[in-house]
């Protein structure tokens, strides 16, 4: 059996899939799997039922300017934060956004972060790529760092054909780092970027000033 991720030994080989339902078609995507899988102990699962929504690729980037150790930050309404009842359904979070037909993550992560905060990514570098909540959705995330000038950063922005009301500002390196641990940061991807951040910074401002 060939060896995938650290610690397991399993492979697409060792599910069974025996029917998709497709639950729902618009924006997103919901389908109904009927499956049955290998079990650690040797055996094989009975048969289970995953609704799973089915979503495109995403890209996000941490728009970081090395020269004055900012971040820029991005502010709009969430209507799943809404509908989860929270009291207050507006999310702060790096720039994000779906790969479109027709081109790869780092074209979209440029584009987005153009559109959603004015900024010009300069330098970019691939930092991970990871699966936000792989128990009920396929979204799969690949996060970059690009290079930005923050000076001037600011202002409304967003595209308001789709509905977009985007408010983008800056913060030190360092305050934004601690949005994490305040909670004032409260989505995975801007979570998982900022603290990759955290950890490369000194190396990124090596490399890019």
């Amino acid at each position: 059996m060939t060896k995938g991720k650290e610690g397991t030994e399993f492979n697409r080989n060792d599910v069974e899939l025996r029917k998709t339902e497709t639950l729902h078609d618009g924006f997103f995507r919901m389908v109904r799997m009927h499956l049955c899988h290998k079990l650690f102990a040797g055996d094989w699962s009975p048969s289970l039922s995953r609704e799973i929504v089915l979503h495109g690729g995403v890209a996000a980037i941490i728009p970081y300017d090395p020269v004055l150790d900012t971040v820029v930050l991005i502010e709009q309404f969430r209507g799943a934060i809404y509908a989860a009842g929270d009291a207050h359904p507006w999310s702060i979070s790096i720039a994000a956004g779906i790969i479109e037909t027709g081109e790869n993550a780092e074209e979209m992560a440029r584009r987005e972060t153009f559109e959603e905060t004015g900024c010009v990514i300069g330098r970019i570098e691939k930092a991970l790529s990871f699966y936000s909540s792989p128990g009920g959705s396929s979204q799969h995330v690949t996060l970059f760092c690009g290079e930005v000038s923050s000076s001037g950063v600011g202002g409304l922005h967003g595209i308001a054909a789709e509905g977009e009301d985007i408010r983008a500002f800056t913060k030190t390196a360092a305050e934004a780092i601690a949005m994490v641990d305040t909670g004032q940061i409260d989505n995975a991807v801007s979570i998982v970027g900022l603290q990759w951040l955290d950890k490369h910074r000194d190396a990124l401002q090596e490399r890019w000033t």
